[in-house]
């Protein structure tokens, strides 16, 4: 059984917050829950996708966030609790579903969790998705534990069928991969089985229906507010004339700094985890008793320009500050030194004995830029369409993905990126505006994520690229998770079906594919050239499965390798492939035999052919 299956109310159990945001879900009898995979909110749909191979919660892993929040939204409609999961960006990708979902709102229970990452651990940029809430006029809670994640999402369901709209619920990275103990509730027997009552003047957003729904959604915003003002995740502590207002995982560095600074007695703190609509009233009289006050807010001045907004309106003459110089950038993560000296800044606090650590005297720590695998097979494919290409000036527009990292020397392979399935429309401006060759580099799962429409559009509007396909079984970067072309048999799943590449790519027009197989180095080097100088649109598909994902399946049988007496230290082997197994000692280059998979890849293009399998001992 999964240990998030525990039925014993009261048991304490220590969780990852996205485990803790899993456990909240199965607390509230979510029925449904859709996904596509991002980091820092994957292992929320991992451990959703576990729990529901043991019982009748349905879930899936959506093709992408817009099908996963329309899946959930039907769902809703139909009177079941559902839940949908994604990062910050992808809720660009649902935001065309979401704005309009709030004018319908929903029967049972949906909630939206976006999970947002300031200084980009593993994004592509770090907006602030508060805002969201904002354009689309749906209420929105941020809780600040680990604890109170799994909590709030009971609550954040309760409000969405109390409202009868969606309900964002937004973390960061430090709330969705910190570690606490969390304890148990109940789980309940939760309704699956929904029933939809037509009422297409209520649910066909046609302009003249739209109309009367954007009135009922102002009217509700108004109830959600009333809400807001006495919900238990805006509480106040402490006491005296200064006051801090914060959201988020800020409140845990702002308690801790007050404390710290021995300012108890001096400092208030308003804590907004029902973030939109934020409680007006209660903020305004927050206002009335300080004598300054400091915004803590990650991200942008969300809260900030909103508390000026009240306090301009209540005639409150007092300094309001958050970001500005010498307090809080709109850049990256905080952390507690940085709220604690802050803090002391601003209210001109003495900083007491509890200074920063002094590290100055330490050697810096050694960089571990990001990697492809030993033995990825897209190191193989980089290989190869540079080999090919040699002599042409090209351009390489890429995309998200473990596959992104080609951009790094030595394989250089990737110029342009701008969001998931961007490397497929920017070809078609790069191929007509420039004269350069363009070969755009897309995996699997993002092909079928938003790679389609960029291709049909190159296919009708007659531009000149090649598209390489990076396939490699499986949705490699968030961990693995399958996507419409894995096949599910490998996984001893069954129920699902497998989408071919090949057929869609054939499907949307394109005349010329190849599908290689990128370990094969000197045939993958003939197909790709014939695919290069194809005029028109040209896909190459090369297919090599997830060395990570291929060995949890058991299916990696190559043995590592050696570098041999032969070796004239050329050092091909590192400088046009930087495999990490590589390594020098001595001057000598060396292979790690845990690290090696036996790819081949460097045997084949060692010009002494001085690098050979290990014999069995």
């Amino acid at each position: 059984m999964h240990k998030l299956l525990t039925e014993h109310s009261g048991q304490k159990m220590l969780l990852l917050g996205n485990e803790a945001i899993a456990r909240g879900a199965i607390e509230a009898g979510t029925a449904v829950a859709t996904t596509y995979p991002g980091t820092p909110s994957s292992e929320i749909s991992v451990t959703l996708f576990q729990i529901s191979r043991e019982t009748d919660l349905y879930f899936e892993y959506s093709t992408n966030e817009k099908v996963a929040l329309e899946v959930a939204a039907a769902a809703a409609n139909s009177g079941v609790r559902s839940l949908c999961v994604m990062k910050h960006v992808g809720l660009n990708v649902a935001a065309d579903a979401l704005l309009t979902l709030a004018y319908i709102g929903v029967k049972g229970g949906l909630v939206i969790i976006s999970a947002d990452d300031p200084y980009m651990f593993s994004s592509q940029n770090e907006q602030d998705n508060r805002y969201y809430a904002k354009i689309s006029g749906l209420p929105m809670v941020e809780p600040s534990s680990v604890e109170e994640a799994k909590d709030m999402v009971l609550y954040a369901f309760d409000i969405s069928e109390i409202l009868q709209q969606p309900v964002l619920f937004r973390t960061t990275t430090r709330i969705n991969h910190s570690t606490a103990s969390v304890s148990f509730g109940k789980i309940p027997k939760s309704k699956m089985q929904g029933e939809f009552t037509k009422d297409p003047f209520n649910y066909v957003t046609v302009p003249a229906v739209s109309r009367n729904l954007h009135a009922k959604l102002l009217k509700t915003l108004e109830k959600a507010e009333k809400i807001s003002e006495k919900s238990e995740f805006n509480f106040l502590t402490g006491n005296g004339p200064l006051g801090i207002i914060c959201n988020g995982v800020s409140y845990s560095y702002v308690a801790d700094a007050v404390k710290d600074l021995n300012a108890e007695d001096q400092i208030k703190i308003l804590r907004i985890g029902f973030s939109h609509p934020m409680p007006q009233a209660m903020i305004k009289h927050f206002l009335r008793g300080c004598e300054k006050v400091l915004v803590v807010e990650e991200g942008e001045p969300y809260m900030e320009e909103a508390i000026k907004a009240f306090a301009q309106e209540d005639g409150a003459v007092i300094s309001i500050k958050g970001k500005g110089q010498n307090l809080f950038s709109r850049l990256y993560e905080f952390n507690p030194a940085l709220v604690r000296q802050s803090i002391a800044t601003y209210f001109d606090l003495p900083q007491g004995s509890k200074k920063t650590i002094n590290l100055s005297d330490l050697p810096e720590i050694p960089q571990r830029p990001p990697s492809l695998c030993a033995g990825c097979p897209h190191r193989a494919t980089f290989y190869a369409v540079k080999k090919a290409s040699e002599g042409m000036e090209t351009i390489c527009p890429t995309d998200i993905g473990c596959y992104t990292l080609g951009f790094l020397p030595p394989l250089s392979m990737g110029d342009f990126l701008i969001c998931m399935g961007s490397s497929a429309g920017s070809s078609c401006g790069f191929s007509k505006i420039t004269n350069k060759k363009v070969i755009s580099f897309i995996g699997d799962s993002t092909f079928f994520h938003s790679g389609i429409p960029g291709l049909i559009n190159a296919v009708f509007n007659n531009h000149n690229f090649t598209m390489v396909i990076l396939d490699n079984g499986t949705t490699a970067m968030t961990g693995n998770q399958p996507h419409p072309g894995v096949d599910m048999q490998k996984r001893n799943l069954e129920g699902y079906n497998r989408v071919s590449i090949e057929e869609i790519v054939k499907a949307a027009g394109v005349s010329h594919i190849t599908v290689i197989r990128p370990y094969r180095v000197k045939k993958s080097v003939t197909a790709i050239k014939e695919a290069l100088n194809y005029e028109g649109v040209s896909v190459i598909i090369s297919r090599e499965l997830c060395t990570l994902y291929g060995k949890s399946l058991k299916k990696q049988k190559g043995k590592p390798f050696y570098v041999t007496e032969k070796c004239k230290n050329h050092r091909d082997c590192i400088s046009k492939l930087a495999c990490p197994a590589f390594f020098i000692k001595d001057n000598q280059v060396i292979i790690d035999p845990v690290l090696c998979s036996g790819c081949t890849v460097c045997a084949q293009i060692c010009p002494e052919h001085a690098i050979l399998p290990l014999k069995d001992s």
